[in-house]
């Protein structure tokens, strides 16, 4: 899969452009933005790792968790996703365009990987909830498979919920936090949300709540230590005014542990690093000229390289997206 796969590049310039914007009105109300501790261990130890977009990114000197810091309210963040242009193009044009892609490049391996990991725990007929369903298409394709006694889509934004109600599924159009649910859930998948949260310790505590004893989380989020964020730094694109948590293996795992739950797996499945730094080089953003290493395999040998080189990140949890499958112990 190739980066332009996901994000058709006829489509990207535009977005980039309305992004922009966004980042306007963000910062705007960065006067009344508060300072905070590490999102993952609570440390008030943190030193001051890069600036973007005139924004403070802080490093935890425990977990190394980095954040942005001082930080928007709930306020701010409420107003932020209201009025965001790149969000609505995202929803209207570049989501539509790759809609099939991801559906078979991302979702279906996806379900595939979720019930596999489900079965080799033991269960039959899990009852599953989404958090952050989106566009609802893992959730659609869960509710295919036939395996689940149950699918349901939690997405308390009203435009994403009606995308899920118009797949057939199941909606509950609130936030895990305010859900009060009369029914047992096994299972709660969640993909590439946590990183946006001004709480993520309470959403997992919430998760864990809502779950069976024994019932499992399965979560995805990007992982700061990964190749690509690591060697693009301030260039990367994960580093963005959305992505207000960027966590790292040990730190997630940490958090996790801390609201009770037992990590089972963690791994980084990503399948872009190589090409997404491959089209930073391209497109001028990061320059490698002067190093010969970099040059070599993004320059000279890439054709060879990329495949066996994303590979290897896979396997020494290298890449810049991680998932963790976690338990809540049977007895508590």
């Amino acid at each position: 899969m190739k980066e332009s796969d996901i994000r058709p590049t006829g489509l990207m310039d535009e977005q980039k452009r309305l992004y922009q914007a966004d980042v306007q009105l963000f910062v705007s109300n960065k006067n009344e933005f508060q300072t905070a501790n590490c999102p993952a261990c609570n440390s008030q130890e943190y030193v001051s790792l890069l600036e973007k977009f005139g924004l403070n990114y802080d490093k935890c000197s425990s977990c190394r968790t980095v954040f942005l810091n001082p930080r928007p309210t709930a306020a701010h963040i409420q107003d932020y996703y209201s009025n965001s242009q790149n969000y609505q193009f995202w929803a209207e044009q570049i989501f539509p365009a790759s809609e099939e892609v991801r559906r078979e490049q991302i979702f279906k391996p996806r379900v595939a990987q979720v019930v596999e990991s489900l079965k080799s725990l033991g269960y039959s007929k899990p009852r599953l909830l989404e958090v952050g369903a989106g566009f609802g298409i893992f959730s659609e394709e869960a509710q295919k498979t036939g395996y689940f006694g149950e699918v349901i889509a939690v997405e308390p934004m009203p435009y994403l919920a009606e995308k899920c109600k118009s797949r057939g599924l199941s909606v509950i159009e609130k936030f895990i936090e305010d859900i009060e649910f009369d029914r047992d859930v096994d299972v709660i998948v969640n993909f590439e949300v946590i990183e946006h949260l001004l709480d993520p310790k309470t959403f997992l505590k919430s998760c864990f709540d809502l779950l069976v004893p024994g019932g499992v989380l399965i979560i995805t989020c990007p992982n700061f230590e990964g190749f690509d964020v690591l060697l693009l730094g301030g260039v990367s694109d994960q580093l963005d005014t959305e992505h207000i948590n960027m966590f790292n293996l040990d730190s997630f795992g940490l958090m996790l542990r801390d609201v009770g739950f037992e990590v089972t797996n963690y791994s980084t499945p990503g399948k872009l690093d190589v090409d997404i730094v491959k089209n930073k080089i391209a497109s001028k953003e990061f320059e490698v000229e002067d190093n010969l290493l970099l040059d070599f395999i993004f320059n000279t040998k890439y054709e060879s390289i990329a495949g066996p080189l994303q590979q290897f990140l896979v396997e020494t949890k290298l890449s810049s997206n991680m998932q963790f499958i976690a338990r809540k112990p049977k007895a508590i």
